[in-house]
């Protein structure tokens, strides 16, 4: 079943495929780098807190609605991917956008 929406134009709109990611992080940070105008202020830090994996982004202020979108359909694409890419590794990731 294909993809549709901004899911969809999220996935393809990555360099590579997502199965390539090396982490988490890794794929968090090249969608935002793609989204923002600003991407040098794009910063990702992972952390692990019981058995989850704690994904925080920061962008600048100027990009933040970007990166959330109307009525945060950007954020809720940004976290199906991460979770998809997740689920194939029986991980559970939590994206915080800040």
């Amino acid at each position: 079943m294909p993809f549709k929406g901004i899911f969809h134009r999220l996935v393809s709109a990555l360099p590579f495929p997502v199965s390539e990611v090396n982490g988490m992080k890794e794929l968090v940070e090249v969608i935002a780098k793609a989204l923002v105008d600003n991407p040098d202020e794009v910063a990702v830090t992972e952390s692990v807190k019981d058995d989850e994996i704690v994904v925080e982004l920061t962008v600048a202020s100027s990009d933040m609605g970007k990166v959330i979108g109307k009525q945060g359909r950007i954020a809720k694409a940004i976290r199906s991917v991460v979770k998809a890419a997740a689920s194939k590794e029986d991980k559970k990731v939590i994206v915080e956008i800040q």
